[in-house]
């Protein structure tokens, strides 16, 4: 088998792809055409399905990125493995922390009616998402593997203490952003049956999504190590072997 036509993927990531597939239509159908307009929002109440969703998953990969990062930093596994995994889950955070921002201001505008208010909330998601790029930007600094791996693992346990910041804004400050409508029982608003389940239903997609999305982009930073590490030829070869492996 030619180095061309070796598959990147196992039989385990190809089941999750199409589950993950599956439940987009389902979310797509439930978020556009079953669950009910808001009675104040009307329609642009949709743009929850997809903008909840991504913030969630951003966290979830931010306090991934620290998590490994700690297991790295700890000593007991030293494995580039967990650093791969950090800038995989990090990479993939950004692009989710940057879908929120952009349907947080398309539905700022359709009922602020402007796109974006130094609100706390959407100020403090930025300042998380300027970190990360940040972050990324340290990743790609010059060095070795184990240097990048000991200042970005740094820099990933001091940037997830803004998570608590971000999703704590509306509380600690007074925000034009509501607060939780599913956590927080004090709230005047209220998600009928079915929209809450299209929402969870959004959460666990996204979040399927998500772990796909890493489990590739790792092995993708895997390949990128091994051939600046060895060269184009013997990366092809240790990444062919592990398909026949799998």
């Amino acid at each position: 088998m030619s180095a061309t036509s070796t598959p990147t993927g196992t039989r385990a990531t190809r089941a999750l792809g199409f589950a993950t597939l599956a439940l987009t239509v389902w979310l797509i159908a439930f978020g556009l055409f079953v669950s009910a307009e808001d009675v104040v929002q009307g329609s642009t109440v949709r743009i929850m399905y997809v903008h909840v969703p991504s913030i969630w998953v951003a966290y979830v990969a931010f306090v991934l990125t620290a998590v490994v990062s700690a297991v790295y930093l700890s000593g007991k596994n030293r494995s580039l493995a967990w650093d791969r995994v950090a800038g995989a889950s990090a990479e993939i955070g950004v692009l989710f922390v940057a879908i929120s921002l952009i349907t947080g201001s398309l539905w700022g505008r359709l009922t602020w009616g402007t796109y974006w208010v130094w609100d706390a909330r959407l100020t403090s998601t930025a300042f998380l998402f300027i970190t990360y790029i940040g972050y990324l930007a340290v990743r790609g600094l010059g060095g070795t593997f184990r240097q990048r791996a000991r200042r970005s693992a740094v820099l990933a346990l001091l940037a997830v203490l803004e998570i608590p910041l971000v999703h704590f804004s509306v509380v600690i400050w007074r925000s034009l952003h509501q607060e939780s409508t599913v956590a927080n029982s004090g709230t005047d608003v209220e998600l009928d049956g079915l929209m809450l389940f299209t929402l969870f239903l959004g959460i666990v997609t996204f979040t399927m999504l998500f772990v796909w999305m890493v489990l590739h982009r790792q092995r993708g930073l895997a390949l990128q190590d091994a051939v600046d590490a060895h060269g184009l030829d013997v990366a092809i070869e240790q990444r062919r072997q592990e398909a026949e492996v799998r």
